[in-house]
């Protein structure tokens, strides 16, 4: 389609991802492509900080139209994604007009415009004048309630809604729509198959290291190699929360910032707070001993561990 012809290819797709210092392999490539030729949702599973949000960002970005999003959480309810109306200006409307010799059906239909409609996520995606679809970011779906699925499903399938007062809204440019998930729960089966699916896992070393280069200039290449490495090595040791790729950009500007070239013990369990984020995991850090960790920081296969 025209309006995607920065992005009509996969090579197209990974060289501007790139230019937006996002590291984008073939597979997540190839599945935004579809996702835009076949205008469907596109579903992205994986663990937290693997870089999932940050996709529908820098297509936003690249496409220079809107990113929408709509966090999700439990008691999530379809009000909220939708619409609501202004209760506090429709009063103060009202009282000013209540010595009008407007009708009472006047007043009513007056309150019950546009001018007091407040657009929510979902609402807004469809109303997009355009010249180019939003981007609809359902962040983190697997956080709201099964029964907000159900409602989920009806919006994907047509992108119109009908509001009651002012009649039905279809969406002049159906949006590009990301779906996210952390599997804290297992999706229903009918919200999957109205979407494309992709796992995004951890990043190789290779692209980790270069992501790293590319969001810190003028960190030194040999810095990033071990940064790299040694987040690898932490995400075979079984703590409760894995680090994912914000938190080594998050360790490569503490470190740079700091103006440490090289990851000492000392280094890693003073900083250790940046790259884990829960007490167990720390001291389960202790237990093994950063000297441990740092040793096993090598091009070898290294073989998963917990204590």
């Amino acid at each position: 389609m025209t309006q995607f012809a920065l992005l009509s290819t996969v090579e197209k797709i990974q060289q501007q991802f790139a230019a937006d210092n996002y590291i984008a392999d073939r597979a997540l490539a190839l599945s935004l492509k579809l996702a835009m030729d076949l205008e469907k949702p596109l579903l992205l599973e994986g663990e937290a900080g693997v870089g999932k949000t940050e996709v529908a960002k820098v297509l936003a970005k690249v496409l220079d139209t809107p990113l929408i999003r709509l966090q999700c959480y439990e008691g999530l309810d379809a009000n909220t994604a939708l619409y609501e109306w202004n209760y506090a200006r429709q009063i103060l409307h009202i009282r000013i007009n209540e010595h009008d010799h407007q009708s009472r059906a006047a007043l009513e239909k007056s309150i019950f415009s546009d001018e007091f409609l407040m657009n929510r996520p979902l609402l807004a995606a469809i109303r997009h004048p355009g010249p180019r679809p939003a981007v609809l970011l359902i962040d983190e779906v697997d956080r709201a309630d099964e029964e907000f699925e159900a409602f989920l499903l009806e919006i994907l399938s047509d992108f119109q809604i009908t509001i009651p007062e002012l009649g039905p809204f279809v969406a002049i440019h159906r949006p590009l729509v990301l779906l996210t998930s952390n599997r804290t729960r297992e999706l229903n089966d009918a919200l999957k198959r109205r979407c494309l699916y992709l796992w995004l896992d951890y990043p190789s070393p290779e692209r980790e290291r270069e992501i790293i280069r590319r969001r810190i200039p003028g960190i030194e290449a040999k810095l990033a190699a071990t940064i790299t490495q040694t987040m690898q090595t932490l995400r075979e040791i079984d703590f409760h929360k894995r680090p994912g790729i914000a938190e080594t950009l998050d360790w490569s500007r503490a470190l740079f910032g700091l103006g440490i070239t090289e990851i000492t013990p000392e280094a890693l369990l003073d900083t250790a707070g940046v790259v884990l984020k829960h007490r167990d995991d720390i001291e389960r850090l202790r237990a093994i001993g950063p000297a441990q960790i740092l040793a096993d920081v090598t091009d070898e296969p290294r073989v998963s561990r917990s204590v």
